[in-house]
């Protein structure tokens, strides 16, 4: 890879189509391959990348596995990812490889948030049916009982990973009086649980079955794959709303289908998918699930930031620094 100073400009792919701005920076520093198309380089175009690249800048659509990094060139040194979540990207098997993996965390907390905030509010208020029932030209009139929903003020909150989201989650539910519960391999510091008046449950099957509202927002890992299964999601009451903005193949999404169809859950709110991007036909079936096209971090502010730590990252590994947001493997 150049390094400051050098004549040779560092060749950076770029998987996706990003921000204008932040392409057009890109093309000012580095000799930058972009995908205008903005269509999936799938498994023979990302081997073809990692061939000619210095650094590679993948996705969340991207599964830049342990084939793909054992067919990277000689020259490729780093992958910075634009985004917070890694779980497509072999980590372990860049690290022996002594490739760099960088990603951008923090920047999309708060839309992400808003996000989940935005479902949990849609689901109870049953906001999709109405305006789905509006749009067909159904809609007869104000009428006592038309579309009851519930309240969320005084429920219960259980979040499911309170890092910077779930953190983020905790305060905007705080503001609208709920309860706020969690579920966190490590316990907070007590001055941080203070604030956000949180719970903390050790066991997460007994915090699942005291529940009115789900928040998932953990990390994707072999130990949080179908973290919320079957046998997991029983333990819900029947009342209960489950929420996803993290990686959709932390839940079961056949048995969530399935227990929403016969009511022992009551309704879901999700932007995160299995098998992205296709949906489960089940899923699209139930008027008390609300979908959306994984648009959690889907603002101007946040895809910005995160495409300004794409470049600082390799900026400064270029320039032969540790990069701000590396990752390293567990």
């Amino acid at each position: 890879m150049a390094q400051k100073g050098n004549r040779q400009r560092t060749k950076v792919v770029v998987t996706r189509k990003l921000p204008d701005n932040i392409e057009t920076r890109m093309a000012e520093l580095f000799d930058v391959q972009l995908n205008l198309a903005d269509k999936p380089l799938g498994k023979e175009g990302l081997m073809k990348a990692v061939q000619t690249a210095d650094v590679l800048v993948p996705t969340v659509t991207d599964n830049v596995d342990a084939e793909v990094i054992a067919a990277a060139g000689k020259n490729l040194k780093m992958i910075a990812n634009f985004g917070a979540g890694v779980n497509h990207i072999d980590t372990k098997a860049a690290h022996e490889k002594g490739i760099v993996v960088t990603n951008t965390p923090g920047v999309l907390t708060e839309d992400t948030a808003d996000l989940a905030m935005a479902l949990l509010l849609s689901v109870p208020r049953r906001l999709f049916e109405g305006e789905k029932i509006l749009r067909a030209g159904e809609w007869t009139g104000w009428t006592p009982t038309f579309l009851m929903g519930h309240r969320i003020q005084g429920k219960r909150l259980g979040i499911i990973g309170m890092g910077r989201i779930g953190s983020a989650i905790a305060r905007r539910a705080k503001a609208f009086n709920m309860a706020v519960h969690y579920h966190k391999r490590t316990r907070l510091p007590e001055d941080v649980e203070a604030e956000l008046e949180a719970t903390y449950w050790d066991d997460l099957d007994e915090m699942l079955s005291r529940m009115d509202f789900v928040s998932v927002n953990c990390p994707l890992t072999d130990k949080t794959h179908h973290l919320l299964d079957r046998t997991r999601m029983k333990k819900l009451q029947p009342h209960a709303v489950i929420i996803n903005t993290a990686r959709g193949e932390i839940i079961d999404e056949e048995a969530l289908a399935d227990l929403i169809e016969v009511g022992r859950i009551a309704g879901a709110g999700l932007d995160v998918f299995e098998q992205e991007p296709e949906i489960n036909p089940k899923l699209l079936e139930l008027d008390n699930v609300v979908l959306l096209p994984h648009m959690g971090s889907a603002t101007v502010e946040a895809r910005m930031a995160m495409g300004e730590k794409v470049l600082i990252n390799i900026r400064a590994y270029a320039d032969g620094h540790r990069p701000p947001d590396r990752v390293i493997p567990s």
